[in-house]
């Protein structure tokens, strides 16, 4: 499921990332990657807070639905 729909506070692994490669990258620079634990901290506006790691990263609706958890 993408990443919009999960659950706040629950923790998901990331399964795989879609969109253009750049897309991509981009995710994979921030700490994004398939097998990674995350968890969404706050939805505003269908823009989210996530928890990766040991940093929080603001992403928007349209970069949290290539994510897939």
């Amino acid at each position: 499921m993408p990443l919009t729909m999960a659950a706040l506070g629950e923790n998901f692994l990331i399964k795989k990332i879609n969109g253009k490669e750049e897309v991509r990258r981009f995710l994979e620079n921030l700490g994004f990657i398939a097998g990674a634990q995350i968890s969404v901290v706050s939805q505003m506006c269908g823009n989210l807070i996530i928890q990766i790691k040991d940093s929080r990263i603001a992403v928007s609706r349209e970069m949290a639905q290539k994510i897939i958890v």
